[in-house]
Order: C-alpha cells, then sequence, then structure tokens
C-alpha cells in the first residue's frame, strides 16, 4: 500500500506542476499533462525508477480509463440535441471527411511508402484517423468553447469521426458474435431508458441524498463499460452516448455539471494524460526519427486537405477555419486504442506499434498547440459573467 501512495504522489505532483507550466505558457493543460507524461518516462528510465511511475499498474489503469470515461460523458453532455439538429449538415459532413481521408491517405503511405503488410497498413490508417475527444473536450472547457455554437459544433464533428473509427475497426478486425448482439441491445434499451430514470431519482432523491446523481451516473457508465469490455469494445463509446442521452438534464442543471466536470478535470484525467505520454519510447523514435515523421505528417497533411475545404463551406474566418481544421486534426484516445488492439491481436509487432502511439500522442500535442497559439478565434469566446451562488439545497448535496 506504500508503493501505492507513493506513485500516486509522484503522479499528482506532476499534475499540479502541469497546470503551473499550462498556466503560464496558456496552453491546454491536457497537452503540458502528455509533454509531462513523455519527461517522466524518459527520467526515470534513465535513471533506472521505471518503479516510481507504475504504467502499467492496475489501479493506475483504473483511474486512467475512469478518467478517460468521465470526460468522454461530459464531452458528450455539452452536445445540446437542438444544436446538433441544427448542425446536422456540419458535423455528418465533416466527421465524415474527417475519418476518411485520414484512413484512407495514412493506410495507402503504410504500405507503400513504409512498406508495412496489408493488415498493418489498415490497422495505422484506422489508429491515425482520429480526433482525440479527450483533448478537444479539455480545450473547449479551457477556452469556454463548449459554451458557443462553434465549439458544440466541433465537439459534435469529432463524435462523428470516432464513431466512423470504431466502425472501421469492428467491422474489419474485431469478429462479430453474440456477445456484440448483446452489447448494441442492452446498450440501447439502458440509453432509451436512462433519462426517465435520471429525472426520477433526481425528483425524489436529489437534495437530499448527498450526491446521489453522480453516483447514479458514474454507476450506469461503469456498467455499460464493463459491458462493452466483454464484448470487445471500448467503455468510451457507451460513455458519449450516455453523455448526449443526458445532455438535457445536465444542461438544467449546470451546477451539477460543473462538479461532475471538477471532480473528472481536478483528478481522474490526470493519470490518463500523464500515462499516455509515458508510452513514448524516445529511445526508439529516436533510432527510427523518420518513420515516425512520416506517419504524424500523413496523419495530420491528410486531416487538414481533407477537412479545409469543407470546413470553409461552414467558416468564413479564417482563424475559425484553420482552429477548427486543427483541432480534428488531433488523435489520441480511441487512437492509442486501435494501435494497442493491433498490437495485442498481433496485427502490427512492436516496433509498429510504437511509431502508431508516438504519432497519435504527437499529434494530440503539436496541431492543437499551433491551434492554440495561432488561431484562436477570440472573436467568438463567451464573455465571462458572474456565476450566482448555487442554492442552499445544492450546497447541501454537494454533487
Amino acid at each position: 500500500m506504500e508503493q501505492v501512495y507513493v506513485i500516486a504522489t509522484v503522479w499528482l505532483a506532476l499534475a499540479v506542476i502541469s497546470a503551473i507550466i499550462a498556466y503560464h505558457l496558456r496552453v491546454a493543460i491536457a497537452l503540458v499533462e502528455i509533454c509531462v507524461g513523455v519527461a517522466m518516462a524518459a527520467i526515470a528510465g534513465y535513471m533506472g525508477k521505471t518503479d516510481l511511475i507504475g504504467s502499467d499498474s492496475e489501479w493506475l489503469r483504473f483511474l486512467a480509463s475512469s478518467g478517460a470515461v468521465l470526460l468522454t460523458f461530459l464531452a458528450g453532455a455539452e452536445l445540446e440535441p437542438d444544436m446538433l439538429r441544427e448542425k446536422l449538415k456540419e458535423v455528418s459532413l465533416i466527421g465524415l471527411i474527417g475519418f476518411l481521408s485520414p484512413f484512407i491517405g495514412c493506410a495507402l503511405l503504410a504500405y507503400y511508402v513504409l512498406g508495412w503488410d496489408f493488415r498493418a497498413s489498415l490497422l495505422a490508417g484506422i489508429a491515425l484517423s482520429t480526433t482525440s475527444m479527450a483533448v478537444v473536450y479539455a480545450v473547449m472547457i479551457e477556452t469556454g468553447f463548449n459554451e458557443t455554437e462553434f465549439g458544440k459544433g466541433i465537439l459534435g464533428s469529432c463524435f462523428i469521426n470516432d464513431l466512423g473509427t470504431v466502425i472501421a475497426l469492428g467491422l474489419i478486425f474485431a469478429p462479430f458474435t453474440y456477445k456484440t448482439v448483446v452489447f448494441v441491445g442492452a446498450t440501447a434499451f439502458v440509453l432509451f431508458v436512462l433519462p426517465r430514470i435520471t429525472r426520477l431519482i433526481t425528483k425524489i432523491y436529489a437534495y437530499r441524498t448527498a450526491a446521489i446523481r453522480a453516483k447514479w451516473v458514474v454507476f450506469i457508465l461503469f456498467g455499460l463499460g464493463t459491458l462493452a469490455l466483454w464484448s470487445g469494445s471500448e467503455p468510451v463509446l457507451p460513455a458519449y452516448i450516455a453523455g448526449m442521452v443526458l445532455a438535457q438534464f445536465s444542461q438544467s442543471d449546470t451546477f451539477w455539471l460543473r462538479r461532475f466536470r471538477t471532480l473528472t478535470v481536478g483528478f481522474l484525467t490526470p493519470f490518463y494524460f500523464l500515462r499516455a505520454g509515458t508510452y513514448v519510447s524516445l529511445p526508439a523514435l529516436m533510432s527510427a526519427p523518420l518513420v515516425f515523421i512520416t506517419l504524424l505528417g500523413g496523419k495530420v497533411a491528410s486531416k487538414i486537405f481533407g477537412l479545409y475545404p469543407f470546413i470553409s463551406m461552414f467558416r468564413k474566418d479564417r482563424n475559425e477555419r484553420w482552429y477548427y481544421t486543427l483541432l480534428m486534426s488531433t488523435g489520441l484516445t480511441f487512437g492509442t486504442i486501435s494501435a494497442l488492439y493491433g498490437f495485442t491481436h498481433n496485427i502490427v509487432n512492436q516496433a509498429q506499434y510504437s511509431f502508431l502511439v508516438a504519432a497519435v500522442i504527437a499529434s494530440a500535442v503539436v496541431p492543437t498547440w499551433i491551434a492554440s497559439l495561432a488561431f484562436t478565434p477570440t472573436h467568438l469566446l463567451p464573455k465571462p459573467e458572474a456565476v450566482p451562488y448555487p442554492p442552499k439545497a445544492e450546497l447541501d448535496e454537494e454533487g
């Protein structure tokens, strides 16, 4: 138990350091946490103190996965159904192009330029076709764009993009079994009754029983996540859809949503982003940097050339177009998941997996950094408003 506390202390200290660095550099904290994770792994490996990292510890993997699930749920909860209906053409078109252009481009690049076999090339195309809901949503929160129609459009497009990735991975590689049918059916039923039961629980117990809404939502997310893992899928997909289903409920009580966000971003997501950074092997990248640069360049270039003309159909301001395009060029959660799936199922070897993960993580950092520093559409930033103090009943409930 002492070792667990030591590792947790080290990671949370790095989370605090990351927050301070992000404040002074004025960039998203998620990006800094990834970079700090890379540095932490490199230093620990050089000093022979890898036991202080414990990236593969079961409890740390659970915390990191929980952070990804809850952050994905929050991203879904920000997508107002009315706004999505209004932007259906935009998010559908941009999300579909955002998946297809890098999937085709990177698969061809891996096959013809890098000389990978056909299955490994397809896996590379899938892994590099994603956007990063976790990073994009973290950026949306820090900038305040999550409260604007501009930000909600980006999040909606990211969802369609990643949905294409998940479907492609399942259709091309994952076996379709009875477990898949059970997962889809059970998830559809739970999501259908979820809003009604949530409203009923809120009506009877909210403001009387401490944090029952948070406990109920986490229970549902973990239950659906368990079912997803059992079926061979990933827990972040039902979490995102659950967030969308409960979007109207969440938007009706912004104080509850804010407290839930504090729990997620303040405690859980640092483990996810820091851990993602620890998987980048600097020695491996230094031994063959051109492979890494080729994959990263292929992902970002195919995203930009594919997306920019279509985003220009909906956004006329230059900064808005580039900011939108660059954030859609990111990748992390589903990209690393796809790469790990390929490695554990012998579709790619360890070297190919390392290059894919490094390119995916770098794509979470480089485009977002450029977007934040050079293309932030400041004219769309929401004006700060005084937040009214929550009612006494909500203070008593504390979540």
